[in-house]
């Protein structure tokens, strides 16, 4: 560091933060920085950095990735390239959603030593835990005290029904997911709500938990549409949901929206070029996982700075599935932001205002 910092005219303590990105550095000072570092082929000693900070410069990253949809793998893609623009490696473990594998997780990044976490808990991780290490939750948020990031759940859902409903429809099933996810909660109180605030049919054998897989959400389509009065339209709770209830109407050999209008939560990468494609809130994953780092890494930083929770609106695309008429392409809608539950929330729990991000 001491010769690239007498290359580029700067002191050692210049260097030091354009590589560790800990403090602004001019753009023309930053640039000679580069360009001495690239001239003397120099590579930072991690391992001595280690030593000498008690840090490792390592994210460990706690989520269940495997045997399930994409969603969590565009997650961890995200996590993985922010960490690595600001100079941290990552560590991955999957906890298959499962408490006791969870804990044993925490305590494999603990004799890591990684500075800190991001964690995709099922369940609330519980204060003795959430103290060991600095920690971010993201995608399911709790009532927990530290930095949390996921979708805005309630009114996008209700959106979904509003929409149905806009189409004539009154009685609306939701294909639900696992009743312990937090995710599962707040989207059953925004078909809930939407229901109320339409006056649409509140039979609760519109509403089936399908605990967030495929199979069982391909049953749970068998099972509405061969009950006495079966829904006109559906809103499925997650991609994996979606599948299994597009697989349930192969079964039956119907197809929306002439049997069943259908509006999903999550979209996909193929939805384009099917026909009908599929009307959906898609997540913005790659915004939650990059803010995900932002956050661990300002916290690491500063432990002391208020907790903040912050909710991130998917983005309504509109297609035929629904009963749209084709228009050559998706329709945008932009879900407004409508948290001052999580705000007041953060501020509850920390002390001071929290932050909720558009």
């Amino acid at each position: 560091m001491a010769d690239v910092a007498a290359l580029a005219g700067v002191s050692v303590s210049t260097v030091s933060h354009v590589l560790n990105r800990t403090r602004a550095v001019e753009p023309t000072t930053r640039s000679r920085v580069e360009e001495a570092i690239s001239s003397t082929g120099y590579r930072p000693n991690h391992v001595a950095r280690s030593l000498a900070t008690a840090s490792t410069r390592t994210i460990g990253l706690a989520m269940s990735m495997l045997g399930r949809d994409t969603y969590f793998a565009e997650f961890a893609h995200a996590i993985e390239t922010g960490a690595r623009q600001a100079g941290y490696s990552l560590t991955y473990a999957d906890t298959h959603d499962d408490t006791a594998t969870e804990h044993l997780v925490v305590a494999q990044f603990l004799s890591q030593r990684v500075d800190g976490m991001i964690w995709a808990s099922p369940g609330s991780p519980g204060a003795s835990v959430l103290r060991v290490l600095p920690t971010v939750l993201v995608d399911r948020l709790h009532d927990e005290r530290c930095d949390q990031i996921g979708p805005e759940n309630v009114e996008s859902t209700a959106a979904l029904v509003h929409h149905l409903a806009d189409h004539g429809h009154r009685r609306i099933a939701l294909v639900a997911g696992r009743a312990d996810f937090s995710t599962t909660r707040e989207r059953l109180a925004g078909y809930e709500r939407a229901v109320a605030e339409r006056g649409l049919d509140t039979d609760p054998a519109l509403v089936v938990h399908a605990e967030s897989e495929s199979e069982p959400a391909r049953l749970a389509l068998h099972a509405l549409l061969g009950a006495a009065d079966p829904p006109t339209a559906l809103v499925s709770a997650n991609n994996a949901m979606t599948l299994g209830v597009l697989r349930g109407l192969r079964d039956l050999g119907l197809s929306p929206p002439h049997d069943l209008a259908l509006a999903c939560f999550d979209d996909f990468d193929w939805a384009d070029l099917v026909t009908p494609g599929p009307t959906a809130m898609r997540q913005q994953i790659a915004p939650m996982g990059t803010r995900s780092v932002e956050l661990l890494l300002s916290r690491i930083a500063e432990p002391d700075l208020p907790y903040r929770v912050e909710a991130v609106p998917p983005l309504f695309r509109v297609r035929e599935s629904c009963g749209c008429e084709p228009g050559g392409g998706p329709t945008l809608h932009r879900i407004p932001m409508a948290v001052p539950r999580l705000a007041g929330r953060t501020a509850d729990r920390a002390g001071t205002a929290g932050s909720a991000r558009a």
